[in-house]
């Protein structure tokens, strides 16, 4: 599951001030403690966190002055201690195939969508539907909105699906709980300023208007492969999103609900007189996003007097190409918003209740969701979704941290997990195949089956496992690596970089387009997956020798920020960008002295909490300036040490206090925990980006694994030194 990398350094490169600056103003408006506080940036001072953490004295988010004295010797035999305690409890997570598989943790807008979908479809289990709901009102902030992440402000588009979900289960508007949402959305611009997809799903309950909202035609997929704009140029998990999503735009589906379920007062000054087209920018009149809308407009035209001579073609294509990706998959796009758009797009196109694709499909969609007991602590039970599964992903990486830190790589446990990858090698061609011909299939995707959607992330951090562990099948697995590898080199872009799903998938001015408001139309390169690529070929013998590798140097050191780090698309956020850069230099050979790399430990060091740990907020990605600042936690605080590590430290104080504050916190177990609070409302503190600033997650395996590479990196360093 791996855009707006390009955004988020452009904000970065566009901030007036230098970080240090930008940084004293954070900490002063932010305060030493996180309760309770308000977030202050220059000229917004009204954005309530609403965070339920509650830190104690000795996690202040401050930095560390680099002339602090601390003892920079911890004792090896508690970190060896910690390290196997660590992989005890690892292995205790292993599946009896092989494979480990932690949860993905995710807002509330998945319970949301999935109330929405059983309401629409006049299906589902009443009682789940009910747990789902509890799950929601547990994750409500004080001031009645809801979040992308814990601690972040209220977003509009989730607090209208939210609101309309209680009141869909029955909850009256005049309940405390919906009147202070109200408020919240009202105050924030009301119904019409969610997102598009927010808005087709409130149309088919007709609570909103279709002529309004952005045009879906599903046309666009009879585009062919040259035309300039066509799905292969978008994402991966945009035009799984978008098929169906054309094929419902077209078939319009509607179920009329009682007047009490409707939500009308969410309407800033009613539904009557609300203006719910996206308007014209008039400051730029000749501005690609105008043009965008003049078309929008012109085809809304079109659809009013019915004239679309393709339609019937374009939906039969747009039925193929659903069916075919269903094949061979978890679900369409084995993620959770292509899995339900699927379902309700059979359903449109008059595929029955009990038929086997739907069937197949529900089951598929239903295989996301967790059920939470009561306990004690929590009597209500609850019921969450997941937005996808992380099994390739998460044995990969476990097999690379247990394997360094000296569990024998011919462990039979160890082998058991290898043989469960290569068993979900892809040999057959997906949609990368259209940029990418003539290429042999292979690869490893994200899920348990996700054929069409192998992405070079997970496949060069699976070459990663299989070149760690001593297979019995030595030739077979050269084999499979070899092919892999020849496969990642044809999808690295023409600027040296490698995106996650396609290749060269830059095309920015489609980022205008009106549908695409969900912030993740592009699947640019991003260095995070680059610096991990960089591990992987150097791993396999590759060195600065090979253009191509040198080429991806080069694109990485082009992305670099003023102030030394480097943006993380897939993980949160510069502080895991910047470690896998290094971590990816170290490993290809590049001098650990270069100055702009000890200029990105520098800032490593610099951003260190005074607790040891390290920490940052999704807020960065809409907030640049707030770089590397937040909590401290278990996986962050890893990679600022696997950073520190790579970079050539391990004996200043920075990583002596970071070695120190994974010590202290593995719980008896060997795990480690990341929530935010303790209590019913715990929830996790998201280290990962879906889609930034529209999308977080957590991981809940980071906290295990990452930390255990990081331990084990200091005491191989420590002993090599000694």
């Amino acid at each position: 599951m791996r855009f707006l990398a390009r955004l988020g350094m452009t904000a970065g490169k566009q901030l007036k001030g230098d970080a240090l600056t930008n940084r004293k103003y954070f900490l002063q408006t932010w305060g030493n403690s996180y309760a309770g506080i308000r977030r202050l940036r220059p000229g917004r001072t009204d954005l309530q966190l609403n965070l339920c953490f509650e830190m104690s004295s000795n996690q202040e988010m401050t930095p560390t002055a680099e002339t602090e004295s601390v003892r920079p010797d911890v004792d090896l035999a508690d970190v060896q201690s910690a390290i196997a305690n660590a992989q005890d409890h690892l292995f205790s997570r292993q599946h009896s195939d092989g494979y480990w598989c932690g949860e993905l943790e995710a807002d509330s807008m998945l319970e949301a969508d999935y109330i929405y979908l059983h309401v629409l479809l006049e299906s589902g289990d009443p009682a789940r539907m009910k747990r789902a709901l509890a799950e929601i009102l547990r994750c409500q902030n004080e001031d009645g909105s809801w979040s992308l992440y814990p601690g972040g402000p209220g977003n509009i588009s989730l607090a209208v699906k939210c609101y309309f979900a209680c009141k869909l289960m029955g909850m009256s508007a005049g309940e405390p709980r919906l009147a202070r949402c109200r408020q919240w959305i009202l105050e924030h611009g009301g119904v019409v300023a969610c997102n598009t997809f927010t808005k087709i799903y409130l149309c088919s309950l007709g609570q909103y208007d279709y002529d309004a909202v952005p045009a879906v035609p599903p046309e666009i997929i009879l585009f062919p492969h040259w035309f300039y704009f066509n799905i292969y140029e978008i994402s991966s998990w945009s035009r799984s999103i978008i098929v169906p999503l054309a094929i419902i735009y077209a078939k319009k589906p509607f179920r009329k609900i009682p007047p009490e379920q409707g939500i009308d007062e969410l309407f800033v000054g009613g539904r009557a007189n609300a203006d719910l087209r996206l308007r014209l920018n008039r400051k730029a009149l000749f501005s690609w996003r105008n043009f965008f809308l003049v078309v929008d407009r012109l085809m809304h035209w079109a659809e009013a007097t019915r004239i679309h001579p393709l339609r019937k073609l374009a939906l039969r294509r747009a039925e193929k190409w659903t069916l075919e990706r269903l094949e061979m998959s978890d679900g369409l796009g084995a993620i959770y918003p292509a899995m339900l758009n699927a379902i309700v797009a059979l359903r449109c196109l008059g595929y029955a209740e009990d038929h086997p694709q739907v069937i197949r499909a529900r089951e598929e969609f239903e295989r996301l969701g967790i059920e939470q007991p009561a306990t004690a602590e929590a009597p209500e039970p609850t019921f969450r979704m997941q937005p996808a599964v992380s099994p390739v992903w998460d044995t990969a990486q476990a097999i690379c941290a247990l394997v360094e830190s000296g569990i024998p790589r011919n462990d039979p446990r160890l082998v058991k997990a290898t043989d469960w990858l290569l068993s979900k090698e892809v040999r057959h061609p997906g949609d990368w195949a259209v940029k990418v011909p003539d290429t042999e299939p292979t690869g490893w995707y994200f899920e348990f089956r996700n054929e069409f959607y192998p992405d070079t992330d997970d496949s060069a951090q699976v070459l990663l496992a299989l070149h760690r562990v001593e297979h019995p099948r030595k030739d077979a697995v050269r084999e499979v690596a070899e092919r892999a590898i020849k496969w990642e080199f044809a999808m690295q872009c023409r600027n040296g970089g490698w995106g996650s799903f396609d290749k060269d998938c830059t095309k920015m001015i489609f980022e205008n387009i009106p549908f695409a408001d969900h912030n993740a139309m592009l699947d640019p390169p991003t260095v995070d997956i680059t610096g991990r690529m960089l591990e992987m070929l150097a791993a396999y013998g590759y060195t600065r020798g090979d253009q191509r590798v040198e080429k991806a140097i080069n694109f990485i050191f082009s992305e670099q920020e003023a102030d030394g780090s480097w943006f993380g698309r897939w993980g949160v956020n510069y502080v895991y960008g910047t470690f896998l850069v290094l971590r990816g230099f170290a490993a290809i050979g590049i001098d650990q002295g270069d100055p702009r790399i000890q200029k990105a430990a520098t800032w490593i060091r610099q951003v260190q909490n005074s607790d040891g740990g390290w920490g940052e907020t999704c807020g960065t990605y809409d907030d640049p300036s707030t770089r590397g600042l937040g909590p401290s936690t278990p996986s962050q605080t890893a990679w600022g040490l696997l950073a520190l590590l790579a970079a050539g430290d391990h004996s200043s104080d920075a990583v002596a206090k970071g070695v120190r504050w994974l010590l202290a916190r593995q719980r008896p177990d060997g795990s480690w925990d990341e929530s935010t609070c303790a209590g019913p409302n715990s929830q996790s503190h998201y280290t990962a980006a879906g889609f930034p600033r529209v999308f977080y997650l957590a991981y809940h395996l980071y906290r295990q694994y990452f930390p255990l590479l990081a331990l084990t990196g200091y005491r191989r360093a420590r002993e090599s030194a000694s």
